[in-house]
């Protein structure tokens, strides 16, 4: 079993960016130019390693390999997104990696590609590049390549020394169940959970009582044995159950108007364990959006439009409006599922003024953004 951390540590310390190997300061697959380039790399990736795999780290700074690391992002229909416009797409993974000296929320993305055998090329165009297209690295660069290419593998074996060097031990394992429950959360009603003998589930957050249900916040939750972390959030609400094959977590989110919020299901993840020492994730989205009143929301929506004309203007606004730029965000999301299309062009609209505005609100915006992009994909 690959302790995903050590990898890589290996990954930075032993390899410049080559064939098999990329690292970037942060994604952006929310704009155009981003989810091109992002899509570039997995192509190139791909058709450079036909039988090993090959990675992506997320969060290192490119001239000293500083391990800086990214905001959580739990996408788990990114592979949706790598079908809709790759052909011959290989299979993509995207993990959150926990180091220690990162702050709460802050992971080091790791995306494995793992290819088909067969040359993937871009299915249609986006943004620059046209369909058809067909990348190959170049060293450290994914190239275009315009004639016909031959798969070579050339990778395998130092890949395999490289994920073999990764691979967990017992050590490894106890010290980080005891950071996670004594340092990590030691605030927090902290939890674990053995499956087949092999896997370790820890996780942690306030305990409360909602119905009949037993739900958590500020919930950080971690598949210990590849230290990889498959929850975190300090705004929702997750329930959590198991028995002895399967773990299930099911996100819920407050949505609402006026000050009366409900939580709705957003999201059910399952990983079943088997014996064989693998597990298998499946994520499915439950979310149904929540109907409101279309005079309430033209109210709110034409209230919203006026507080971001200002913030785009440099005005000044109210007490009142501040308390709504706070609900902006959702607002705004609860406006789109209730078809008013250009709300969305509203929130992208919105991002850089509310980072220079609040912390708090980006954030705000960070998790509906994310709602929205679960839903896009599924």
């Amino acid at each position: 079993m690959i302790n995903k951390r050590l990898l890589i540590k290996n990954l930075l310390a032993h390899n410049d960016e080559n064939s098999f190997y990329d690292k970037k300061r942060k994604l952006n697959i929310g704009e155009k130019e981003g989810k091109a380039k992002f899509l570039k790399h997995i192509c190139a990736l791909s058709n450079s390693n036909p039988k090993n795999n090959s990675y992506i780290v997320i969060g290192v700074e490119d001239e000293d390999n500083k391990i800086v690391g990214v905001d959580f992002f739990d996408d788990s229909k990114i592979q949706n997104l790598i079908n809709a416009y790759l052909q011959n797409p290989p299979i993509v993974q995207y993990e959150n990696i926990y180091f220690p000296h990162l702050p709460n929320g802050k992971v080091v993305g790791l995306v494995t590609i793992r290819a088909n055998n067969q040359i993937t090329s871009l299915r249609k165009n986006i943004w620059k590049y046209y369909g058809g297209s067909i990348f190959l690295r170049d060293g450290s660069i994914s190239m275009p390549k315009v004639f016909d290419i031959e798969i070579k593998d050339v990778n395998s074996k130092i890949v395999k020394t490289i994920e073999n060097n990764a691979q967990n031990n017992i050590k490894l394992t106890l010290d980080s169940v005891i950071n996670f429950i004594n340092n990590e959360h030691k605030n927090l009603e902290s939890h674990y959970q053995v499956f087949k003998e092999q896997f370790i589930v820890c996780w942690a957050g306030i305990k409360q009582k909602k119905n009949d249900k037993i739900l958590y916040s500020r919930v950080d939750i971690e598949l210990i044995n590849e230290q990889v972390k498959l929850f975190y959030s300090a705004l929702d609400q997750v329930e959590i159950t198991y028995n002895e094959d399967v773990f299930t977590i099911v996100e819920y989110v407050p949505l609402g108007l006026q000050n009366k919020y409900k939580y709705y299901p957003l999201e059910k993840v399952t990983i079943t364990f088997k014996p064989n020492g693998m597990y298998t994730l499946y994520s499915n989205l439950i979310f149904e959006a929540p109907q409101f009143n279309k005079k309430t929301l033209h109210h709110i929506y034409n209230t919203n439009n006026t507080i971001l004309e200002k913030l785009q203007k440099n005005i000044s606004i109210s007490e009142n409006e501040d308390h709504d730029l706070r609900n902006l965000p959702a607002t705004y999301m609860i406006c789109y599922l209730n078809g008013f299309h250009e709300a969305k062009d509203k929130l992208t609209q919105a991002k850089p003024l509310l980072k220079k505005y609040d912390r708090d609100i980006y954030e705000l915006y960070k998790a509906t953004i994310r709602i929205l992009r679960k839903i896009k994909y599924s």
